[in-house]
C-alpha cells in the first residue's frame, strides 16, 4: 500500500453524529498516512459508528470496527493541524483553535431510506468520494484489497 509522502500530521475530521462519514474519513487517512500521523474524528453530536460505514469500509480492506464516536469537545486543540468538515445538509460542528479548515459537503448516508442493499450504496458512494479526495488531498493511493 502507498502512503502519503506528505500532509497533515495531525488530521481531525467532523460532522454531527460521527457515525458514518467521519469515521470512514478517519479509517483512509490512517491507511493512507500511517501510523506517524495523529488522525481522528468527531461529532457536535455523537451516537455510533453506523455498521453500514463499518461493512463499507471492509469491502475495501479497511476495519473500522474497533473506531468509537465521540465529542468534538473531547479533541485537544493542539492535537490538530487541519479539520476537515464534512456536513452537507446539517450545520457542522465548530472546532476551536487555529487548524486550516478544508470543508467538503458530502451528504450523510445514514439518511439513505430503503432496503439494506440501497442503504449500503449510499454508504459505497460517499466512501468512493472520500477515497478519491484524500488520496488527492493526502497525495497517495489506496490499493486494493
Amino acid at each position: 500500500m502507498s502512503r502519503a509522502k506528505s500532509g497533515p500530521g495531525k488530521l481531525l475530521f467532523l460532522c454531527v453524529a460521527n457515525s458514518s462519514r467521519s469515521q470512514m474519513a478517519e479509517g483512509i487517512a490512517r491507511r493512507l498516512l500511517g501510523s506517524g500521523a495523529l488522525v481522528q474524528s468527531a461529532g457536535s453530536s455523537p451516537s455510533a459508528v453506523n455498521p453500514l460505514a463499518v461493512t463499507a469500509m471492509a469491502e475495501i480492506g479497511i476495519d473500522i470496527d474497533s473506531q468509537r464516536s465521540k465529542s468534538v469537545q473531547a479533541i485537544r486543540p493542539e492535537d490538530v493541524e487541519t479539520v476537515v468538515t464534512l456536513c452537507a445538509e446539517e450545520v457542522c460542528p465548530v472546532f476551536l483553535g487555529k487548524a486550516k479548515r478544508v470543508h467538503w459537503a458530502l451528504p450523510d448516508p445514514a439518511a439513505a431510506t430503503g432496503p439494506d442493499e440501497a442503504r449500503l450504496a449510499a454508504f459505497r458512494k460517499v466512501r468512493d468520494d472520500l477515497v478519491r479526495r484524500l488520496e488527492g488531498y493526502l497525495g497517495g493511493r489506496l490499493e486494493k484489497p
